[in-house]
């Protein structure tokens, strides 16, 4: 029985056919797959706890601040238009994920809140995203590990200087 997946098999049946280092196209091809391993299986755990991606992103990046937030800071990290970022706390306002307050020194500023109940969502969806993503790499040793954050945070930092 063999123990190749299914990017050896994308190689086989390219060999030869399409101009291409191998070795790069079964790295590349590889993380490619696992990258759209993690988004289903992600998108599957959100769906779990009654979730959207766009909900959880606003509610990840406001815990990340503490809980709060001004819309600006939110659109600005979020890369949203002003407009978007209205239509999506208009959105997690109703379902009682976040509360929007008016500042009691300035009434030109609102800050967004994170509710007990958006940060009880929160805190679900990234139980068990964490559980997801352990399950994938718990099947490398912590040397394992160790070597590919390694690799790839070299990986990383050579893309991130190119630009």
């Amino acid at each position: 029985m063999s123990s190749g997946d299914s990017v050896d098999r994308h190689l086989a049946r390219w060999r030869g056919k399409a101009p291409y280092d191998e070795r790069v196209e079964a790295v590349v091809t590889r993380m490619q797959l696992l990258v759209k391993h993690l988004r289903q299986t992600k998108e599957a755990a959100l769906a779990e706890v009654g979730m959207q991606d766009f909900e959880f992103e606003t509610l990840h990046r406001l815990a990340a601040r503490s809980g709060s937030a001004t819309p600006s800071e939110l659109a600005a990290e979020l890369m949203l238009s002003p407009a978007g970022m209205t239509g999506r706390l208009d959105t997690l306002e109703k379902s009682g994920l976040v509360r929007r307050l008016r500042s009691t020194d300035d009434r030109r500023r609102v800050d967004v809140e994170l509710t007990d109940r958006g940060h009880e969502l929160w805190t679900e969806a990234m139980r068990i995203r964490g559980e997801v993503e352990a399950a994938m790499v718990y099947v490398l040793d912590p040397a394992e590990q160790a070597t590919l954050d390694g690799l790839l945070k070299r990986l990383l930092v050579n893309v991130e200087s190119t630009r």
